[in-house]
């Protein structure tokens, strides 16, 4: 099967056309993060440069990290983002852009998000790295795709479901990280559990300034869950159209973020700069 024009969308040199990088732009080991100016903060411990660009929100830099070639790639904030990365990422290695075909030969990818999150838990300290054992979606991506779950992902998902009823127009799904990736992040500093990824910012996650929302006592009940040493630890953005389109598509994802807010215990960080830089190492080194 040929990708007519109007699928497979490249830019006018060819390259596709959000991210605007061409193959041998990209590593097959890519650093996430939403911050555009956190991929200079990634950069700054390769000991090479191979490129450099910048399309809209979707900033990249490739480099060598200890030998490994490793990418770092901004995708701005949410799940429709994410599918735009996940997408053309995969078609950067997987689709041969000239003859718009699949390639013969599979390229598998790992991918790992470094974020910030918001804390479900209010005995988790603020700066812990929360390690993505599960991303809960409340976004809806998953559902524009053919993708399959896993038994166990279904039973957790109508679990969570029936321990805390969400609006009725929100149709959930719960997707696994990498094991690999996730074995190769896990050390005694970590901590793990079950990440929620929201649609939103606000009302999505249970804030609420002018506008009344229908999720007030959402946080509670999310605190409150547990199933089978399942436990949900925290907030964010991105993870599971992550998870879900990359594990489809033949890929290892996972998610570390840094806890910059104790909702529980109303907290915020007063600065992390040096606890991202530490958390970006931390995943170099592992990787």
């Amino acid at each position: 099967m040929q990708y007519p024009h109007s699928e497979l969308v490249l830019n006018s040199e060819g390259h596709v056309y959000h991210l605007a990088i061409s193959p041998d732009q990209i590593a097959k080991n890519v650093i996430l993060v939403g911050d555009q100016d956190r991929v200079n903060l990634v950069a700054s411990f390769f000991d090479t440069i191979e490129h450099q660009s910048q399309h809209r929100e979707f900033v990249c830099t490739t480099g060598t990290y200890n030998g490994k070639k490793i990418s770092a790639l901004s995708t701005g904030i949410g799940t429709d983002n994410i599918d735009i990365t996940i997408n053309e990422l995969d078609a950067l290695f997987n689709i041969d852009l000239e003859k718009r075909v699949d390639k013969i030969e599979h390229t598998s990818l790992n991918l790992v998000r470094i974020g910030t999150c918001g804390i479900l838990q209010e005995n988790v300290a603020l700066h812990s790295y929360i390690l993505s054992t599960y991303a809960f979606g409340l976004d809806n991506v998953a559902h524009y795709y053919e993708i399959e779950f896993s038994e166990a992902e279904i039973a957790l998902n109508n679990e969570i479901n029936k321990q805390i009823p969400l609006p009725s127009p929100i149709k959930t799904y719960i997707t696994k990280a990498s094991d690999e990736l996730t074995c190769k992040l896990r050390s005694d500093i970590t901590v793990e559990g079950i990440t929620v990824t929201s649609s939103g910012f606000y009302g999505p996650q249970g804030r609420q300034l002018r506008l009344k929302n229908r999720t007030s006592e959402l946080n509670d009940k999310l605190t409150a869950f547990e199933f089978h040493g399942h436990r949900i630890t925290n907030f964010e953005m991105e993870s599971s159209a992550l998870f879900s389109l990359g594990r489809a598509l033949g890929h290892q994802c996972s998610t570390i973020c840094l806890g910059i807010a104790n909702r529980p215990k109303m907290e915020f960080s007063k600065g992390y700069k040096k606890e991202m830089l530490d958390l970006i190492q931390y995943v170099l080194d592992r990787i």
